[in-house]
């Protein structure tokens, strides 16, 4: 059985582990507090999970997940981010509990939110617009309508005069 480690060297570990740097791996800091990496990540969960308390009493703040994040707490982290490298947005996600991809996800969402609302002027060209089209289909149906009865008519002249022979004839 292993050797038991306080609370305030657990915390201590797991919180160099979410602060690490993207050159660093979490077996390197598993290495570093010469601990097995399977016992860091364990640790990471348990504090996740507010498992673990320090000496004093603290229950270290549970990580939010990112779809629990409010659109204002979304907002700030995009704020807090613009200016940085892609190192330190690394950093800052990694402490926030999330990912770099999701800040580009969330950066996106706002700027699909950010197209101009359709203003009274173009709601109602529209409306005229659906308007004349409607007109316009009625009176092509109508002129359908008449080109076909005048096409029906010319082929039954055209069959009397066959029948009954042409007037000129009487």
């Amino acid at each position: 059985m292993g050797i038991r480690q306080s609370t305030t060297f657990k915390l201590k570990a797991v919180e160099r582990a979410l602060n690490r740097t993207t050159s660093e791996t979490l077996e390197d800091i598993a290495q570093q507090f010469n601990i097995g990496y399977s016992t860091l990540t364990r640790w990471m969960s348990a504090a996740r999970q507010n498992k673990i308390v320090s000496d004093s009493g603290e229950i270290p703040a549970r990580e939010k997940r990112p779809r629990d994040w409010t659109a204002q707490e979304k907002l700030q982290a995009l704020v807090d981010t613009e200016a940085l490298s892609d190192q330190e947005t690394g950093r800052y996600c990694r402490g926030k509990g999330i990912f770099q991809h999701q800040i580009e996800q969330w950066k996106q969402a706002l700027m699909n939110q950010a197209s101009p609302p359709k203003t009274d002027k173009l709601v109602a060209e529209n409306r005229t617009l659906k308007q004349e089209n409607k007109q316009l289909q009625r009176e092509l149906q109508r002129k359908e309508k008449a080109l076909a009865e005048a096409a029906a008519l010319l082929i039954l002249k055209k069959k009397a005069q066959a029948l009954f022979g042409s007037d000129e004839d009487n």
